[in-house]
């Protein structure tokens, strides 16, 4: 059960590793289950008792994953002018609908117009975030998703900076803000290989052992492989020199002795264990599989076929098999 008792059947025994909105968390899947319903004063009893920004965060970003949200969300806003968090709600889910009206091309690739619906949806999602975070400046959850609308906004660098650094002032080691910020500065997007790799550095240096954020290494190790050809990009991911980094960036992180599994975890063992896979470190690959279980994410595995899970199987068994 979630926080707030919502009941919900238990996945079977047993069963095949699948793609969650939810990310295998228990009261994120309660709060889907609201959502679908379109039962907003649960939701909203149970949004207004999560507090932590990662976490609210994380829940926010489940809310923009429920389908056919926008069909009744107005109700929810006109029903309660007077909070931000229909609001909130509503901007991060335009935010995800708008995303669904174009593919996943490089920036540079297309313009808005051959994406029909792209540009309205992002408006409204700029709309409602940009009014809660007038009314509300603490809320860290409303400049994260603002944050996101700088890369399909086309936002200037300064802009998206400032939207950030709003972030981290309030919260300094805000994952899922450093994550779009990384996102925006990497080469497909409006920076370069070296300008995220500065970002990631950086933020990881500055973060608390144990902090989550280093899987911004991981991250942008994976961006630079998969801008390559699948020659270089073999020769690029395996280098003793990236392999040594993303131990580093490990042992910093998820295998230091403070690290916590924060809601959202499977996202960033995924990560490290992705990378670790591709570089071909093993053991490092197979400690994470271990944890993971059958906690597959859809990234980074959408990376290597149009099956994330059947991608997350395929190399979880190889690198297990391999390793007996």
């Amino acid at each position: 059960m979630g926080l707030f008792g919502r009941r919900r059947a238990d996945p079977a025994a047993g069963a095949a590793p699948t793609i969650d909105p939810c990310v295998h968390d228990p009261a994120a899947a309660d709060l889907y289950e609201a959502l679908r319903l379109r039962d907003r004063w649960w939701a909203g009893d149970f949004l207004q008792a999560v507090t932590d920004p990662d976490e609210r965060a994380f829940y926010l970003s489940v809310c923009a994953s429920v389908p056919r949200l926008q069909d009744w969300i107005g109700t929810w806003t006109r029903a309660e002018p007077r909070s931000t968090l229909p609001l909130l709600v509503r901007g991060a889910h335009a935010l995800s609908w708008a995303w669904e009206a174009r593919s996943e091309a490089y920036a540079a690739q297309g313009e808005e117009h051959r994406f029909p619906g792209f540009s309205e949806r992002l408006e409204l999602a700029e709309a409602c975030l940009g009014e809660v975070a007038a009314r509300d400046p603490g809320e860290t959850a409303a400049w994260t998703f603002l944050l996101a609308c700088a890369r399909g906004g086309r936002v200037k660098p300064d802009e998206a900076r400032r939207r950030f650094e709003r972030v981290v002032e309030l919260h300094p080691g805000h994952l899922r803000a450093h994550t779009e910020m990384q996102t925006y500065l990497c080469e497909r997007w409006y920076g370069s290989h070296e300008e995220m790799f500065a970002f990631a550095r950086a933020s990881v240096s500055k973060a608390a052992p144990g902090s989550p954020l280093g899987r911004l290494v991981a991250d942008a190790h994976v961006e630079v492989w998969r801008s390559l050809p699948p020659a270089q990009a073999q020769a690029y991911i395996t280098q003793e020199e990236v392999r040594a980094d993303l131990r580093a960036a490990a042992d910093h992180s998820i295998r230091h002795p403070a690290y916590r599994p924060q809601v959202g975890w499977p996202e960033v063992h995924n990560a490290f264990a992705f990378a670790f896979a591709l570089a071909g470190d093993l053991p490092a690959a197979r400690e994470e599989f271990q944890l993971i279980g059958d906690c597959a994410t859809r990234f980074p595995w959408e990376y290597l076929g149009p099956d994330p899970a059947a991608a997350f199987v395929e190399t979880r068994d190889r690198v297990l098999s391999e390793g007996m």
